[in-house]
């Protein structure tokens, strides 16, 4: 029963990651496929340099709420869906150390929904935002801090994919060097080893000092270069 439950919980958490809110708001607003322009993802990123900073606010909000609604559901929904499965409801200890796990299962699960979404040819975003819901789902205060480091970098550089990449560092020191489960921990390092991998090409483009800051909306650029 325990393995059932688990296993709902992460299809859910799958399904949340694949909305794809950056290639809807596109489709949406604009008629435009967003995989078809900027750097090609569906994040938040791409929908500002795409569609501009409103349509992006509300992709922003969307993908960290996705994180968020996973790990609501691997705390709740699936230790409900265990006791009703289960003939001889399971005991306080057991589900003290089952449901961390599927926290971490279920926090993967969304991550790798939101990159490799089921609805777009398991094409998709970097996941940095719906690693952040994540995070401030399962210990707010670890995410809050990833959340400020993110917000003081992308304030000094510009530069959105340093100040992800730096956000998942900072998390990983923070929840190795305070008290969390193991299978927090793992969920964190993990992630945002993910994460980073997810930004190689943007490490490249930063060592070769080409990587794009933040300006101006990319359609309308290539609409005044056509006039």
């Amino acid at each position: 029963m325990a393995f059932i439950a688990s296993a709902v919980g992460l299809v859910i958490a799958y399904l949340f990651g694949s909305m794809p809110t950056g290639y809807l708001a596109g489709k949406l607003l604009k008629g435009v496929d967003i995989r078809e322009h900027g750097s090609k993802s569906t994040g938040a990123t791409n929908a500002l340099r795409t569609l501009g900073k409103w349509p992006a606010l509300v992709v922003l909000i969307a993908d960290v709420l996705k994180g968020v609604a996973a790990i609501i559901v691997a705390r709740s929904f699936c230790p409900w869906l265990y006791t009703e499965l289960s003939p001889t409801p399971p005991t306080a200890s057991d589900l003290q150390i089952w449901v961390p796990w599927v926290v971490c299962l279920a926090g993967i699960a969304v991550l790798v929904g939101h990159s490799r979404s089921i609805w777009l040819n398991f094409t998709g975003g970097k996941s940095a935002a719906t690693g952040l819901g994540v995070l401030l789902a399962m210990s707010w205060p670890v995410g809050l801090c990833a959340a400020t480091v993110f917000g003081t970098v992308l304030a000094m550089a510009r530069i959105v994919s340093l100040s992800s990449m730096l956000a998942a560092l900072t998390a990983i020191v923070l929840v190795c060097g305070s008290e969390h489960p193991s299978p927090y921990r793992l969920l964190v390092i993990g992630g945002g080893l993910y994460v980073i991998v997810r930004h190689r090409a943007n490490v490249q483009r930063l060592l070769a000092g080409t990587e794009p800051r933040l300006g101006r909306n990319d359609l309308d650029a290539k609409a005044e270069a056509q006039v």
